[in-house]
């Protein structure tokens, strides 16, 4: 596959994802199954396991900041990061912003350290195994500084393993547009 491809993809992966952290921080607030006065709005991720909405987009940002650095290098990989930190701010309060932005970037930094040094020799390895890594630490940051406490954790690490596991085949297809 040509080089035009790979830019297009990567622009579009690079959208996708500095768009996927206010749309989780505004989910959060208006999108859910239930929405608990004062606290998070929760969708179902498994039989009897309630998360927080934004979780959907989160796990996908995961998958989505290493398909950026990928087809557009490292640099674009680190600028998405520190993008998506910036707009995390915007559509949410401002504890659940600050939260949202330190889970963001520690969790997108520690993404990026595993993946990175994986991805030439096994990129569905690279991809699962980093954002298993970011979505641990997202989660344990995001909750402990949002609400102060950790009883959506499972649930939040359950929605965005989901979201790894749907990315599977498209990171396969990733290999044809942005081989190594």
């Amino acid at each position: 596959m040509g080089s035009g491809l790979r830019l297009r993809v990567g622009l579009f992966a690079f959208a996708a994802f500095i768009g996927s952290i206010p749309l989780a921080n505004w989910m959060i607030g208006h999108v859910g199954t239930v929405c608990a006065p004062g606290g998070p709005c929760l969708v179902p991720v498994a039989p009897g396991l309630l998360a927080p909405s934004g979780v959907l987009t989160v796990g996908a940002a995961l998958v989505l900041r290493d398909v950026v650095q990928r087809c557009l290098g490292l640099a674009w990989g680190l600028a998405a990061i520190l993008a998506g930190t910036a707009l995390s701010g915007l559509v949410a309060p401002a504890t659940l912003a600050f939260a949202s932005g330190a889970a963001f970037l520690l969790s997108e930094l520690a993404d990026f350290a595993v993946y990175t040094p994986l991805q030439r020799r096994r990129l569905v390895l690279a991809v699962v195994a980093s954002s298993l890594v970011g979505l641990v630490v997202d989660s344990v940051i995001f909750l402990g500084l949002a609400f102060g406490s950790l009883e959506f954790l499972a649930g939040q690490v359950v929605g965005k393993a989901w979201a790894v596991l749907i990315a599977i085949p498209l990171v396969r297809l990733l290999r044809r547009v942005a081989p190594a």
